[in-house]
């Protein structure tokens, strides 16, 4: 999946940047509520981190205009406020959660689920497309009672397609949910991950096919 995280303090966002890409995230860093609506405004994120104290402004005032702008997107607020009145006014901007700090990263790992879990309308982590049953968050794939080991970048690839069986995803599209801002990359690199992900797929009953000129679509055999 891909998130954004919005925190200015640099080894706290280091810490962070660091867990989340361990789990095969693809995350980018914006230091600022400038850098913040640059990104979100370009790029379509899974989850948003934030936090309020920013040296440009206040976090809050992103996360009200992410919500006038009808942006869907979840977001977890991070903040060092405990007030009661502090987390209700936040709830009521919009915010999907909030995380006092300091907090332990397997609590925001935690929340991060549960967020999203609740955005996609269930109880569960498990992705089901054909015999594929897929749990994003613990980077499990298994089809048919066959456990089917896949690095991360290939998870989250096939990630991107379960989220939309039958879309047909661009190159670019690819590249965008995959790589961060920080990262350089051509898209022929999408090729060679869609190849591996064929061959851990073959016999799955569940296929990758190209559409010419057009980019690729995940369909049952």
């Amino acid at each position: 999946m891909r998130f954004l995280l919005v925190e200015d303090n640099e080894s706290l966002a280091k810490a962070i940047l660091d867990r989340l890409r361990l789990d095969g995230h693809v995350v980018d860093h914006a230091p600022d509520v400038s850098t913040a609506s640059a990104f979100s405004g370009t790029t379509d994120y899974d989850l948003i981190l934030l936090d309020i104290m920013l040296p440009d402004g206040d976090g809050r005032s992103f996360l009200k205009s992410h919500r006038e702008n009808r942006k869907e997107t979840p977001v977890i607020v991070l903040t060092a406020r405990s007030e009661v009145s502090d987390r209700v006014g936040m709830l009521d901007l919009g915010a999907d959660d909030y995380i006092t700090k300091p907090f332990d990263f397997s609590e925001l790992e935690a929340r991060c689920r549960a967020v999203l879990r609740r955005r996609g309308g269930g109880s569960s982590n498990l992705r089901r497309f054909g015999n594929l049953q897929f749990d994003p968050m613990a980077g499990t794939l298994s089809a048919g009672g066959r456990t089917i080991t896949l690095r991360n970048r290939e998870l989250r690839l096939l990630e991107v397609f379960l989220n939309a069986p039958d879309r047909i995803f661009s190159k670019p599209n690819l590249v965008d949910r995959l790589f961060s801002y920080d990262e350089e990359v051509s898209e022929n690199a999408i090729e060679v991950y869609v190849a591996r992900l064929r061959k851990h797929l073959a016999g799955s009953g569940v296929q990758i096919t190209t559409v010419r000129g057009l980019g690729y679509r995940l369909s049952l055999e």
